[in-house]
């Protein structure tokens, strides 16, 4: 019997948690431009399964890649890393 592979890990921020049970997260990432050479940052947005609705907007959390669990949502809230700062 093979071994499951290891499942993605990423950091990111909620940018919406509108949704039931799911949140949006984007995660930033520098790149090098091929041909310019500049650093470019650039924002992808993963929609992860939050099972308590306990992420909130701003919140720094760190998502495991899953089963399909529905049409977008691949991907599933681990822990919440650092919580949002309201004032």
């Amino acid at each position: 019997m093979s071994e499951r592979a290891e499942r993605k890990v990423i950091t990111g921020k909620v940018v919406s948690n509108k949704m039931d049970k799911t949140v949006v997260i984007a995660v930033q990432d520098r790149v090098q431009h091929p041909l310019y050479r500049k650093t470019v940052l650039r924002t992808k947005k993963f929609k992860a399964h939050d099972e308590n609705n306990s992420c909130n907007m701003g919140d720094v959390v760190e998502i495991m890649e899953t089963r399909p669990i529905s049409k977008d949502k691949r991907w599933r809230v681990v822990k919440i890393v650092e919580k949002a700062v309201i004032v």
